[in-house]
């Protein structure tokens, strides 16, 4: 499997996220490596949560996030995807599928770091892959937060709007990475943070993952993906592992999924799941300290 690194000085000098990159080797499952970035921020001691990011972003979406979680004594873990932030990005399409996402962020959190006890806040493909390591390993995991994702099996139509995006990350001469942010945000970006969320793909050869995530969506009940979807549905359904829903009040591409993960999880039901209000999908970037806050109070219960 062929890669690419982003020069690390690309990456060292984002305003307002500083936090040290480390690095995991994993197997590409082509019989050679991968690095995976993360940061590692908060007492070593704490509670873990762990905090994946998804399509085109990378961990400095969760900067604003952070700061609340960590304040309240929590360790908090942000990996970037393989192909995103400073993780290793294979160069061709065909490299990346639903199944090698869930194995490399698997073996990042459970073999490297040797995690349990571990929270997860999953938002965009971070839920995706996120809720399949969880329903793999239950045991594992104390606590759950879904933040505007969803396990799609293929069984039910996507958003038009979904649909959409999707052709045009397919079709697009050029991927605009800071403009595919933009449009999931109700707030104007900053040009810091628009330069921030470009950072990591100096040129188009970076873009394989970015390109390659929204057509891995399992959109047929007969995808490679969707039965292993339907068995975490199955596991999660009936887990008692406590579970918030905090969805944003303007996502179009995954707000409809709210009410299913409040129905469908055991581990929500009887809880009073918050609404993130003036927020776009990328809630995080509209309202990010009021996600960390609401995480920070969910846990202090869930896992004190």
């Amino acid at each position: 499997m062929k890669t690419l690194t982003t020069p690390v000085e690309r990456l060292e000098a984002i305003p307002g996220f500083a936090h040290p990159i480390e690095y995991a080797t994993v197997s590409d499952d082509e019989g050679g490596q991968l690095r995976i970035a993360y940061r590692d921020i908060g007492p070593q001691s704490g509670p873990v949560v762990v905090m994946l990011h998804g399509e085109p972003t990378w961990s400095f979406l969760y900067r604003h996030v952070v700061t609340p979680v960590v304040e309240a004594g929590y360790r908090v873990i942000l990996p970037d995807l393989v192909g995103f932030g400073a993780s290793d990005k294979p160069t061709e399409i065909k490299d990346h599928s639903y199944a090698r996402h869930v194995e490399w962020i698997r073996s990042l959190l459970l073999d490297h770091l040797g995690l349990t006890n571990i929270a997860l806040l999953g938002q965009d493909w971070g839920g995706l892959i996120g809720l399949r390591v969880v329903a793999a390993d239950l045991d594992k995991f104390r606590a759950i937060i879904v933040a505007n994702t969803g396990l799609p099996t293929g069984d039910f139509g996507m958003p038009e709007v979904w649909l959409e995006f999707r052709d045009a990350v397919r079709t697009a001469p050029s991927l605009d990475i800071s403009r595919l942010v933009q449009s999931g945000t109700i707030s104007r970006l900053s040009p810091d943070v628009i330069a921030a969320y470009d950072a990591p793909f100096p040129n188009e050869q970076f873009k394989a993952g970015p390109r390659a995530m929204p057509s891995l969506v399992p959109t047929r009940p007969d995808d490679p993906a969707s039965e292993l979807n339907r068995q975490a549905w199955a596991t999660l359904s009936e887990s008692s592992v406590p579970t918030l829903v905090a969805f944003s009040d303007s996502d179009p591409i995954t707000g409809a999924m709210g009410p299913i993960f409040k129905a469908a999880f055991l581990g929500a039901a009887g809880r009073d799941h918050p609404v993130i209000k003036d927020a776009g999908h990328f809630l995080q970037e509209d309202q990010g300290a009021e996600l960390g806050t609401v995480v920070a109070q969910f846990l202090a219960s869930a896992m004190p």
